[in-house]
């Protein structure tokens, strides 16, 4: 068939570079997916705890990486895999360098998840979202530094779309105040949730550097490794907090008294650290299998989702600064995967032209 297609002069297309773009697409596809669900979840969940009696700031941080044992599965069937092809891979593949720079960024994220459950503890899920798009601007200045990220037209439009987005939607920031909340804990949460949101973008730049500077080939198993590195030194970091702040002795009187009903409790808290270790699985995933910017965009584009979801679910509004926010984060989303669109098409208009024809 391709000695027919080259007879008439037609160039054959290279079929590793279009299985590699397929299986690139596809992980791109499945994180998304586990952004998304993991995302709106967890955040819906630990609103709801917020809502119901729960106080305990520190043991939601400490459930945002608690899910980690998780990680094991994928990992355990990378490895069973890679011992029946016999492979030389058949070992743990992180460098003394990566193990370092798992450890400094599992402290930045312990602090990052703080900061984030301190802002949801005080501001409504359609305010607190708000982080999601804030960080997009923060991983993109970062990414810019860090990892040389280029810009083009279409991700600069993208990030002005949604941080302008996030701003209308700052504008209205009071009509869901939880009732009997201060002026000072709300504006607390507010400054709060932007400053998690810088470090939620610092720390997504930084992951990208650091699986740029590893020193060898970065592959799946490498950031799942690297993963579950994170999320045990980050779970470690909080359960030092946790002591310090006697958390574990204030669960079961905390459970007693959550107005949800014991049961309630502990099935929101085991539910929480699921959804949310799928979203960092999402989040990390995507950046290895395209980029931290791109990461940033997803987070964005889920926030007026997350405004759906939070009218459905709990007792707030979804007016008209929220329908034009949504109409932004669409907008601003769309332009960034025409953009990545169009540059692929280029690629591999490259790629062709300076590869001899496969026949």
């Amino acid at each position: 068939m391709d000695i027919q297609r080259e007879a008439r002069g037609e160039k054959c297309k290279p079929r590793k570079l279009k299985n590699f773009m397929s299986i690139k697409t596809l992980l791109v596809f499945i994180n998304c997916i586990f952004m998304a669900v993991g995302q709106i979840a967890g955040v819906m969940l630990v609103r709801i705890y917020f809502l119901h009696g729960g106080k305990r700031k520190w043991l939601q941080a400490f459930l945002l990486t608690a899910g980690f044992p998780i990680l094991v599965l994928p990992i355990a069937i990378s490895y069973a895999k890679r011992r029946k092809a016999k492979t030389e891979t058949n070992r743990v593949i992180l460098t003394p360098k990566l193990i370092l720079a798992s450890a400094i960024l599992g402290l930045l994220f312990c602090v990052c998840s703080y900061l984030y459950t301190f802002g949801m503890s005080y501001l409504p899920v359609s305010i607190s979202s708000l982080l999601a798009s804030t960080s997009l601007a923060f991983t993109a200045i970062f990414a810019y530094f860090f990892v040389k990220h280029k810009f083009t037209h279409y991700s600069i439009n993208a990030v002005v779309l949604m941080t302008f987005g996030s701003i209308i939607l700052g504008l209205h920031m009071n009509g869901d105040r939880p009732k009997g909340e201060s002026n000072r804990q709300y504006v607390l949460g507010f400054v709060m949730t932007i400053v998690g949101a810088a470090l939620h973008g610092f720390v997504n730049a930084g992951v990208e550097y650091s699986h740029i500077k590893a020193g060898v080939v970065v592959t799946f198993d490498l950031v799942m490794q690297m993963q579950f590195l994170i999320c045990i030194f980050s779970t470690l970091f909080c359960v030092v907090a946790m002591i310090i702040n006697e958390d574990f002795q204030a669960i079961h009187r905390e459970a007693g008294e959550f107005r949800l009903g014991q049961n309630k409790y502990y099935m929101i808290l085991a539910l929480s650290a699921i959804a949310l270790q799928i979203m960092i699985i999402g989040n990390l995933g995507l950046i290895f299998s395209s980029s931290a910017l791109l990461s940033g965009i997803v987070n964005s584009l889920l926030v007026p989702v997350q405004q759906i979801f939070a009218v459905m679910f709990l007792p707030e509004s979804f007016n008209a600064e929220k329908w034009m926010a949504l109409a932004m984060c669409l907008w601003g989303f769309a332009s960034y995967f025409y953009g990545e669109y169009k540059a692929s098409l280029k690629v591999t208009k490259t790629k062709h032209a300076t590869q001899p024809d496969q026949v």
